[in-house]
């Protein structure tokens, strides 16, 4: 039923907690590829005394992918999805695998993850619910709610231990 499963990680054990039943899923439904995706919002520095240069924003930049990189492939060692082979990819900015944003325009997280869902050829996205209400559920948002009404696949949504109740 399911050939590729995407698995969108923030870098926070709440996320990871979606892993064992990804690895259920694939274990149990022939898929074929599992899709870890880290999106690293764009680098901006807001104004100030101090001007970065070029030379430095891009530094900044190529850290930040680094660490994405980086955390992706420590999770694609510890998961074992059945057989299925374990891909990872890091979306910047545009919603494409580790470009650079050149423009001012912000990209969210969640906008960049629906853009890649789409284009991606998924039939299943799992995600973890991190438990967020009220006033720190508007000011975060959630990629997850945003995944659920852009994505053009059943996303599955799981939640994660400790959450907040009647959310």
């Amino acid at each position: 039923m399911y050939k590729k499963i995407i698995v969108p990680l923030d870098g926070s054990e709440l996320a990871e907690c979606v892993l064992p039943h990804v690895e259920t899923i694939a274990g149990g439904c022939g898929v074929e590829e599992v899709v870890l995706v880290r999106a690293a919002e764009p680098f901006y520095m807001p104004a100030g005394e101090y001007v970065f240069t070029d030379a430095e924003i891009k530094e900044m930049e190529d850290r930040h992918e680094a660490g994405a990189r980086d955390y992706l492939a420590k999770i694609a060692k510890r998961v074992s999805p059945g057989g299925a082979r374990v891909d990872t990819v890091v979306l910047t900015g545009d919603g494409k695998k580790a470009t650079r944003v050149t423009s001012t325009v912000r990209i969210s997280a969640a906008d960049m993850l629906v853009d890649y869902v789409k284009s991606s050829g998924a039939d299943l996205v799992v995600i973890s619910s991190h438990g967020r209400s009220g006033i720190s559920r508007w000011v975060f948002g959630s990629v997850a709610d945003r995944l659920l009404r852009g994505a053009c696949v059943p996303v599955m949504m799981v939640r994660a231990p400790g959450c907040e109740t009647g959310i």
